[in-house]
């Protein structure tokens, strides 16, 4: 049993090591990415300094506090980067090509966790070098809580998120076995993302009535959640969003079994 495991493990982990390789052929998209990120971390900047010349607190953020959460978030949303799963599972049961992911001695959910594990280990450290260098070039004082139980649950949200998102993904491409046109629900998703996730404004800002309605949907526990916590915000919700967020990857994973079990049988081979 002990080996049956070893070798899956190595399986799984040779499929992270070459998405990891494989990025280095797309140096370009580097650079992108850490100027995508650099460039939402300019606008808050811009923008809140703008705001904190009138005021010394927003929402019970500081001027500080606010880039900080910008900086977390901006990097947590740039580590996240499977968008790409739902897309290419679409384009291959289309053109009858997906039967590769089939045949693999590893499950077709497994492989693309596998790649999502490469891909973020690789811009890993490029999206922390691109917050490290505007916490120093704006002389940012980076807020950060000192509490390791909270940076804990923070950490371990941050893994279930990426979890989520890579089964989301994973679940919305696999659509295709079924229905014509995904874009609908791609849309849907990216929408409510953008805007659940606070990456474009913190949740803070919003009327707790609507807050409460967003802690409903797991996209809030994904990247504004563990941001608020890694500023030592929202600690009282460090536990509950870590097994509240735990409870929506384990009901998805239910749901894409079912799924995946049902609409298989659609799919023969050669497109649709």
């Amino acid at each position: 049993m002990k080996t049956n495991l070893l070798s899956v493990y190595r399986k799984y982990r040779e499929v992270a090591y070459l998405h990891l390789k494989a990025q280095i052929a797309w140096r370009a998209d580097v650079i992108f990415n850490m100027l995508f990120t650099i460039s939402k971390i300019l606008f808050a900047y811009l923008l809140w300094g703008m705001v904190f010349r009138q005021k010394s607190l927003v929402a019970g953020f500081t001027f500080h506090g606010m880039l900080s959460y910008y900086i977390l978030s901006s990097f947590l949303s740039q580590l996240e980067m499977s968008n790409g799963i739902s897309g290419e599972i679409c384009a291959r049961i289309r053109n009858g090509t997906f039967t590769n992911y089939m045949l693999l001695p590893l499950s077709a959910q497994g492989y693309f966790i596998a790649m999502e594990v490469g891909v973020v280990l690789f811009y890993l450290s490029f999206d922390f070098l691109a917050a490290v260098v505007w916490i120093f070039l704006f002389r940012i004082r980076f807020v950060f809580t000192s509490d390791p139980l909270i940076m804990a649950c923070a950490s371990g949200m941050v893994l279930l998120g990426l979890l989520f998102m890579v089964q989301l993904n994973f679940y919305l491409g696999i659509l295709t076995l079924k229905y014509e046109n995904i874009d609908t629900f791609l849309m849907i998703k990216s929408n409510l993302a953008a805007l659940v996730t606070g990456t474009i404004v913190p949740l803070a800002l919003f009327p707790e009535t609507v807050v409460n309605l967003m802690r409903l949907l797991p996209f809030y526990y994904v990247t504004y959640l563990p941001s608020m916590l890694f500023t030592g915000r929202c600690q009282e919700e460090a536990l509950p969003g870590l097994l509240v967020l735990a409870g929506w990857c384990l009901c998805l994973q239910l749901v894409i079994a079912f799924t995946w079990k049902s609409y298989r049988k659609k799919y023969d081979g050669v497109g649709i």
